[in-house]
């Protein structure tokens, strides 16, 4: 049995596990290979790595994990987890493994508005985080496709970064299309806009049902429900990354660096706890 069982190996989990491991617990990672950034080509905004690919990041932090004997990292598929805390059962596609403690980094799920060709630019020319990806837009025209009144708040935030924005509706937009270096943008209603890329808000929910099976509570906005400390509502259980927030927040902070923040938490409140059981 392990001390600690980390689903999620992106960098929430990464890091809870690093956490654990050099306190010299035993943990195990189980990773999907499924990420949320999968089709982002450069990550932004994480200090000293600015610009670097996710999968690189991903890539140093498992070589990292190697040199630890108390930390196993595994590319499994979990498939369901029961139990409660001192005995957890994590079944995946290889058996099943047994912890006291559980930390979920599963992460979120977007789906996007149904604008056909947008969802091939996700993570390239499409994006929604202005901190993330607007600065590679500076001095040119970009597209602002969102519902009400997130869009204004989206312009104001890039105003001082591009030259102008063209906002719409999803719904305006006909077909998203790569061209010379840009988007071209078909209105329904014809004729086409120039753009360099777009922003647009798309819908997220929990990547996996982890949170649910083991009765974590759930907030208004999809998050798992967790403490000031990164634990759920179930204890034993912790989250961390873009999956939870705490309920006095309206949602999470989607970026790389917060997840690693709320992974280091996690994983140091999993070892605290322990010791005050």
């Amino acid at each position: 049995m392990y001390d600690v069982i980390v689903i999620g190996g992106g960098p929430a989990g990464l890091q809870a596990a690093l956490t654990i491991g050099r306190m010299h617990r035993s943990v195990l990672l189980l990773d999907s290979g499924d990420y949320r950034n999968a089709t982002v080509e450069h990550a932004h905004n994480l200090l000293t790595n600015d610009g670097r690919s996710p999968a690189e990041l991903r890539r140093i932090a498992r070589a990292e994990l190697a040199a630890y004997d108390t930390v196993a990292v595994r590319a499994d598929q979990v498939t369901a987890v029961t139990g409660a805390i001192g005995g957890f059962e994590v079944t995946t596609t290889a058996g099943a493994e047994r912890a006291h403690r559980l930390v979920l980094a599963t992460g979120m799920r977007d789906e996007l508005p149904p604008v056909t060709g947008l969802a091939e630019q996700w993570g390239r020319r499409v994006a929604q985080c202005p901190f993330c990806h607007g600065h590679e837009f500076a001095g040119q025209r970009i597209g602002i496709l969102i519902e009400g009144e997130h869009s204004a708040m989206i312009e104001g935030m890039l105003r001082p970064v591009v030259a102008s924005a063209f906002i719409a509706r999803p719904a305006d937009i006909a077909e998203v299309s790569e061209v010379d270096g840009g988007l071209e943008l078909a209105l329904v209603g014809g004729g086409a806009e120039r753009v360099a890329g777009v922003f647009t808000a798309a819908t997220s929910t929990q990547r996996a049902p982890f949170a649910e099976q083991l009765g974590c509570g759930i907030l208004p906005s999809g998050g798992v429900e967790i403490d000031a400390l990164g634990r759920t509502t179930v204890p034993g259980v912790y989250a961390g990354g873009d999956m939870a927030h705490l309920a006095a927040v309206p949602g999470p902070m989607v970026s790389l660096a917060a997840a690693i923040a709320s992974g280091q938490l996690a994983g140091a409140s999993v070892v605290r706890d322990a010791i005050m059981a």
